[in-house]
Order: C-alpha cells, then structure tokens, then sequence
C-alpha cells in the first residue's frame, strides 16, 4: 500500500489488486502496464513468483520488480531470476523505489523505440 501511494504521487498510473488471481484479471485487460510490481507474499494461494510467470508465460516482456521482507532467495527459481526481474529487499526509501521504478520503466520505453 504504501508503494501505491508513493508512486502514485509521483504521476505514475498505479492499478491496485488484492490478490494474484485478481492481478493477472487486470494484466490481461491491460496491454498498457509496463511494470508488474508484486510483493512476494500474496493472499488467497497464489505467491508473487507464481503471479510472475503465469503472466509471463503470455507477456514475456513483461518487466517485474519483486518486494520482499524476506532474503532475495525467497523469489529466486533455481538459483536465478529472469530477465527484466528484480527484486527490492524492505526496508527501502522511498527514493530508492522510485528510481528502481523509473530505470525499469526506462528500459521498457528504450526498448520499444
């Protein structure tokens, strides 16, 4: 939530859901969403690693930046994430989420060009 409401003031268009299922829901009505931004633990039976390769595995371009409580390894597959992945361990500034934002969303837009 309060990632929401920091990069919400920063101008960036932030669509919010409550659980993975409901993501991916808006994923898929919204071609536009260059950035998936998903804490690693999710409600409702589906983890934020889940929610990044099911909506990878139809956007594979798909930029991720993973927030985690926990040690970096708690998101890593085998040891490893994909291209275009990150992951931010809390407690981060609020400064240091915008510009890890602002550089994923660079490379989207550079890329695109």
């Amino acid at each position: 939530m309060i990632a929401v409401e920091i990069l919400d003031e920063l101008g960036y268009d932030v669509l919010e859901a409550e659980d993975g299922p409901t993501a991916l829901k808006v994923l898929q009505s919204r071609k536009d969403i260059a950035l998936l931004l998903s804490d690693v633990g999710l409600p409702n039976g589906m983890n934020g690693r889940q929610l990044a390769d099911a909506a990878r595995s139809w956007r594979p371009e798909l930029r991720i930046l993973f927030i985690t409580g926990y040690a970096e390894n708690a998101v890593l597959n085998h040891g490893h994430l994909e291209h275009g992945m990150q992951v931010m361990t809390k407690p981060f500034t609020s400064e240091a989420l915008a510009r890890r934002v602002k550089e994923m969303i660079r490379c989207v837009t550079d890329q695109s060009k």
